[in-house]
């Protein structure tokens, strides 16, 4: 449960359902079409990957393109030289956050280098990035920059499926009323 615009006027609580679709990258094609069905109806999408492994970030370019190019015949080559073509998210209208983990796993004196060539990856995507100290409490805290961009990309993701550029609600899309802890709420399912 998320709420949209928490703090504002315009405060509403929506339900988001999250799918964890992962996989290699290289997989075969039969579970590469089983991956398929979960990306009809995508409105937002989630990039995980592990710092202290260079090849999982890069493999972030091969999922996003699995999942931002679904209705396109793939073509195989997706990586020219070791250079992704920038161009193939620039329209791209599906929020996107890109999460690193195990930063706690990366030596003091490579988190430069590791963090500056992941900001890189995460501003191809023009995304937001989290990178996670799985052993601080702290890094997803409420009020904490990490949650902040967390309920951003909500938001974003909410504002993609249900409302229009002008703000206005989508039609079809009715409130739905719930009683949650004795308060009328609005909630959405997705």
């Amino acid at each position: 449960v998320h709420d949209y615009k928490e703090g504002t006027p315009e405060e509403r609580t929506y339900y988001i359902e999250l799918w964890d679709v992962g996989g290699s990258v290289g997989s075969a094609s039969s579970v590469k079409s089983t991956r398929a069905v979960f990306y009809n109806s995508v409105n937002g999408i989630i990039l995980v990957h592990d710092l202290t492994n260079k090849k999982s970030s890069q493999n972030l370019y091969r999922w996003s393109l699995e999942a931002l190019n679904r209705d396109l015949v793939p073509t195989g080559v997706l990586v020219t030289n070791g250079d992704y073509d920038q161009e193939q998210f620039a329209d791209n209208q599906i929020p996107l956050l890109v999460i690193g983990t195990k930063l706690d796993q990366i030596h003091e004196t490579k988190r430069h280098e590791v963090l500056t060539r992941t900001a890189f990856l995460a501003e191809d995507f023009n995304a937001e990035e989290i990178n996670l100290d799985c052993t601080n409490p702290r890094y997803l805290a409420a009020g904490s920059s990490n949650a902040v961009k967390i309920s951003r990309f909500f938001d974003k993701v909410i504002e993609k499926r249900y409302f229009l550029k002008e703000g206005n609600q989508i039609s079809g899309f009715p409130d739905r009323k719930r009683f949650v802890g004795g308060t009328l709420k609005s909630l959405h399912y997705d």
